[in-house]
């Protein structure tokens, strides 16, 4: 059971932010907006998703957000088999693949299991300039068969490798360390040089004679090597002008899409008021007077007010304070303490004699009873009734009221009276003080005021925020206004310097026709200094030999010459050792692959080039009816009448069209390649006329019907054909995504 592609989530990617696009169905899909709507972006977010974000260099968009990592997610969901709704209430029937910044894929990885990141960037996400880059290729067989098959790699292009590297292993007049005829050669020369001393006088004149060539052939590589400097001087002058224009050209389209973005930035400024109510932005110059008038009002009635509080609470404090003062002062008067230390005598005086006078009166009554003296006896009674008067008159002294005391507790409480008044006063203040504010915070919230929560200086900050966002709107249309006038100017600039670019093109000549120009210039630099590097290296290895041979004409009689060219024979028998074996090893990879290439060939192959010729009749409406290869391996194209054709002889849609319909003849014979992946074109039809775009909406109806196709397209009239040719067509519009 395979699965579709139903939603694609952003996260952070690029410009876009938190968006979600979908759903698409498991057949033919379009995904249509305008212009800077996000199309590219969300097909550059699959692929980003699958395979890992794109760090390109250059002009390459990377699509690294303002802020943040890049991260986003893909649903898919299993299709039943082909037959059948999906039940999208169910969160189980959704498998999730998802990335953030650097960290892997986390998810289903099964779903990716069967593709890897080539066969994806060159059969499943099309783009115009995609196909257009396989134009003039002599390897797109072996890029469509390596991407055919699942692999990293092209097999011809690893059979060329391989031819290459037999090549230098049996070249006869290599001159390599590890070929083998030179390795055998130079083994002979050595097996001589050893076995021949006689041989040492002649084989110095020769080396003598080989000096005078080596240094001849140097003056020439030297001259040869000047005119390569001054040719490459001139075309690196052109290069650098041409780059200059294109990175002028560049900028300026950097420019302006800076000024367009801070553009749309002020217009979304001037929308916007952030917490500003409405009501205080809708203040004409009489209503803010009215407004601010009224505030001044509640201010002075405000401050009038603190001070009456603030009167009532000093009262309060000075009554409250006094009544303290006399209660501390009555706690520490000195007449107070005499008063009370008289008092405490005056009791001692008459507690101490009264019970001495008990005491003694009730002895001598005891005593006298007991000896039965009468006397005794009457003056221990009258000695107790003594005792009992001077009780009573010492309780007659001490409670005795005080007048000082009495005039000191009236005070008292004359103090405490006014301490509670005053109270009273403040409390009632501070009332009125209360129902003050909640009038001030009423009037505010019915002006619009509310968030200065009743604080008259904040809502003063308020009334100068606002004005200064009608000011800042006023500013913002002027500021809009003069962008608008610089992208005009960029826009005339970049028509001139594209102007001067061409200028400088046709200065140009001798280059390789190639369709990019800064191309064709860096290839006749990579092939000056290809050919400078091997003059360079052609010298040093002259200067090289040339020191060898003085040196070794030098040092010919020393005896320890031999020795050196025994170890020197042992190192080469080593080294064709190593050769010979690499060469077998070689020799059975390059029948391995023949022997794979060959199956392919007579598999594979016929059936894919036969399908993409009934398609690229589909397209061109008959006018192609056949694809085929040459015997050179490059891509024939034959029409109706039988004539042939190479892609680089055929038109741009012609050409799009050809690798279109090859890439839709391959994708449906590997059925077994990413066969849950959807296969992305983004806006491919752009170079087709009407019927042509009919043939290849067709042709993607044929290939829905085996896998998930995603149109991205600004185009109505694409999406209109795609729809006749797909009933029920599933159209996700971006602008209603936003």
């Amino acid at each position: 059971m395979t699965a579709f592609l139903r939603w694609i989530e952003a996260h952070r990617y690029g410009a876009l932010t938190g968006r979600r696009a979908g759903p698409f169905g498991p057949g033919l899909n379009v995904v249509y907006g305008p212009n800077e709507a996000g199309k590219t972006t969300l097909a550059s977010l699959v692929g980003g998703i699958l395979f890992g974000w794109n760090d390109g260099h250059g002009v390459t968009n990377t699509y690294q957000p303002a802020s943040g990592e890049r991260s986003g997610a893909l649903l898919f969901c299993s299709d039943g088999g082909g037959s059948g709704p999906v039940a999208l209430q169910n969160p189980s029937a959704y498998s999730v693949l998802e990335r953030t910044g650097t960290a892997p894929l986390e998810g289903d990885t099964s779903l990716v299991r069967d593709i890897d990141q080539v066969t994806y960037r060159t059969l499943f996400s099309l783009t115009s300039d995609e196909l257009l880059s396989l134009r003039d290729s002599s390897d797109v067989t072996a890029r469509l068969l390596a991407a055919g098959s699942g692999t990293s790699g092209s097999p011809s292009g690893a059979f060329i490798g391989i031819e290459q590297r037999i090549a230098a292993l049996t070249a006869p007049e290599g001159d390599d360390a590890g070929a083998i005829p030179y390795l055998e050669r130079r083994l002979d020369d050595l097996r001589d040089q050893v076995q021949s001393a006689s041989r040492e006088a002649e084989l110095a004149r020769q080396e003598c004679r080989e000096l005078r060539e080596l240094r001849q052939n140097r003056s020439e590589a030297a001259e040869h090597l000047d005119a390569l400097n001054r040719e490459i001087g001139e075309l690196a002058a052109a290069r650098d002008r041409i780059g200059r224009y294109d990175a002028r050209s560049g900028a300026l389209e950097e420019e302006s899409a800076r000024l367009e973005d801070e553009q749309r930035a002020f217009e979304a400024q001037a929308s916007e008021a952030g917490s500003i109510n409405p009501r205080l932005l809708a203040l004409d110059a009489v209503r803010e007077r009215a407004v601010r008038s009224r505030l001044d009002e509640y201010e002075e009635s405000w401050d009038k007010m603190q001070r009456i509080v603030e009167t009532a609470e000093q009262n309060s404090a000075s009554s409250r304070a006094s009544y303290e003062a006399f209660l501390e002062m009555d706690d520490s008067d000195p007449s107070r303490k005499r008063r009370l230390a008289l008092k405490g005598s005056q009791a001692i005086v008459s507690v101490v004699p009264t019970l001495a006078f008990i005491v003694a009166g009730i002895l001598l009554f005891i005593h006298g009873r007991h000896i039965g003296s009468l006397s005794f006896t009457a003056f221990g009674a009258a000695l107790i009734v003594l005792a009992f008067l001077l009780a009573a008159a010492g309780a007659v002294l001490l409670l005795r009221p005080d007048r000082h005391s009495q005039s000191l507790d009236s005070r008292r409480q004359d103090a405490q009276w006014v301490m509670l008044q005053d109270r009273k006063k403040l409390d009632g203040t501070l009332a009125d003080a209360e129902r003050l504010k909640r009038e001030i915070s009423a009037y505010m919230e019915d002006a619009g005021l509310g968030t200065a929560a009743g604080s008259l200086r904040q809502a003063r900050l308020l009334m100068e925020e606002a004005a200064q966002v009608r000011a800042q709107r006023a500013a913002a249309d002027q500021r809009l206004s003069a962008l608008a006038v610089r992208i005009r100017a960029n826009r005339q600039e970049a028509q001139d310097v594209a102007a001067q670019r061409a200028e400088a093109l046709d200065s140009l000549r001798d280059l390789p026709r190639l369709d990019d120009p800064l191309q064709a210039i860096e290839a006749a630099l990579q092939a000056k200094e290809g050919q400078r590097g091997a003059l360079q290296g052609l010298a040093s290895d002259f200067d090289r030999r040339i020191g060898e041979l003085g040196e070794r004409l030098q040092h010919a009689a020393s005896d320890r010459q031999l020795d050196a060219l025994k170890l020197e024979y042992q190192q080469v028998r080593t080294r064709l050792r190593e050769s010979k074996h690499d060469l077998v090893e070689l020799l059975l990879a390059k029948r391995m692959l023949e022997r794979s290439m060959a199956l392919w060939e007579s598999t594979g192959k016929p059936q894919v080039y036969h399908e993409a010729g009934q398609l690229l009749s589909l397209i061109t409406g008959g006018r192609w009816v056949e694809v085929s290869l040459a015997a050179t391996g490059s891509i024939v194209v034959r029409d109706a009448d039988g004539n042939e054709a190479k892609p680089r002889h055929l038109s741009l849609g012609t050409c799009q069209q050809l690798y279109l319909a090859l890439r839709i003849a391959l994708l449906m014979n590997a059925g077994e390649v990413g066969r849950n992946i959807p296969v992305l074109a983004d806006d491919i039809l752009v170079n087709f006329d009407g019927e042509r775009r009919k043939g290849a909406a067709e042709a993607l109806a044929r290939l829905a019907q085996k896998r998930q196709v995603i149109v991205f397209t600004c185009h109505r009239e694409t999406a209109a054909a795609l729809g006749r040719v797909w009933p029920g067509l599933p159209v996700v519009d971006l602008r209603d995504t936003r």
